[in-house]
């Protein structure tokens, strides 16, 4: 954190079951700094959520290990929650660690989503990333900031329940972030501070864990935060559409992706029979979504050949 220029802040190790030589390493390198020794690997959610129970402050950093930050990183997002109460969290510019003229895939320059649930980030649709020219540098609301770099009030954090932890790991800030819109809530890109990720540290977005995680949390992220109305036509169109997925992915030589693909089905049904009332927290609906595109992405990206976010959604 030598990059960190701000007066008031305190860095925390959050280990969540590491089973190096971490915890020897840093009470012998480190040994001034504050370690939440968590025991066993919870995952992202249930491992972030205890360990931010033990923090008290007005802010949280929540940072991957596999970051870079830059100078003054952090006061242009002190600013921006200070000066507007209704923002509750916000991300930096994520540029790609190891070739740093591009946008990294975690997050990019801001999550958005589209009708049928899909995430994506401006500067990066699916496995194209763009360079980084200045086009994203306008903070303005998006529909998710990523976990790689979220900066979020803590009162609000504890406020939603925190992360869903039923989800482990993969999309439970996407699912944070609809909670908090819903709940009157604006989530911000921050471009004015930048921030160096790796990327695919823990699970590369090629494993076969990485996608049961995604396709699972996904169904389960838009059973939770849709209407009724919506999810009548949306999660049957989304059957067929993870099918074809499915079934592209095997005939193209890759048997685990179509296994994580139904395993991620079957996991699903088995959260709405038997966990759906622990995952489904009490929510007003009173907030207008912002980052959503109403159109389908898949359709644009691979039938209409629009490969870049101002394509898709228009100047940003």
């Amino acid at each position: 954190m030598q990059a960190t220029e701000f007066p008031n802040y305190e860095i925390i190790i959050a280990d969540n079951g590491s089973t190096d030589d971490s915890r020897e390493f840093l009470e012998k390198k480190y040994p001034a700094l504050r370690c939440i020794w968590l025991g066993n690997n919870d995952g992202f959610a249930k491992g972030y959520n205890k360990a931010l129970r033990q923090v008290a402050s007005d802010y949280y950093v929540i940072l991957n290990s596999d970051v870079e930050t830059t100078p003054g990183w952090l006061n242009p997002m002190v600013d921006l929650l200070e000066n507007d109460t209704s923002v509750a969290a916000c991300q930096p510019k994520l540029i790609d660690h190891n070739n740093r003229q591009f946008f990294e895939y975690a997050g990019a320059a801001g999550g958005w989503m589209d009708k049928y649930g899909y995430p994506f980030c401006k500067g990066r649709i699916f496995d194209v990333m763009e360079d980084d020219h200045g086009q994203y540098d306008r903070s303005e609301p998006i529909f998710w900031a990523s976990g790689a770099a979220l900066f979020i009030r803590a009162k609000v954090f504890h406020e939603m329940g925190g992360f869903d932890e039923y989800f482990f790991a993969h999309q439970e800030e996407i699912d944070l972030c609809w909670r908090m819109q819903l709940a009157g809530y604006k989530i911000y890109s921050c471009p004015a501070s930048v921030v160096y990720h790796v990327g695919g540290g823990t699970l590369h977005k090629s494993n076969s864990l990485k996608t049961f995680l995604n396709f699972r949390n996904n169904r389960i992220m838009m059973s939770k935060n849709f209407p009724l109305r919506k999810k009548l036509w949306v999660m049957p169109a989304r059957n067929f559409l993870d099918a074809v997925s499915a079934w592209k992915g095997l005939l193209t030589g890759n048997p685990g992706y179509f296994l994580a693909i139904v395993r991620a089905q079957v996991a699903f049904l088995k959260w709405w029979l038997f966990h759906k009332k622990k995952s489904v927290f009490p929510i007003k609906r009173t907030g207008q979504l912002h980052g959503y595109l109403k159109k389908n992405m898949i359709w644009q990206h691979f039938v209409k050949r629009q490969k870049y976010f101002s394509e898709i959604v228009g100047k940003s």
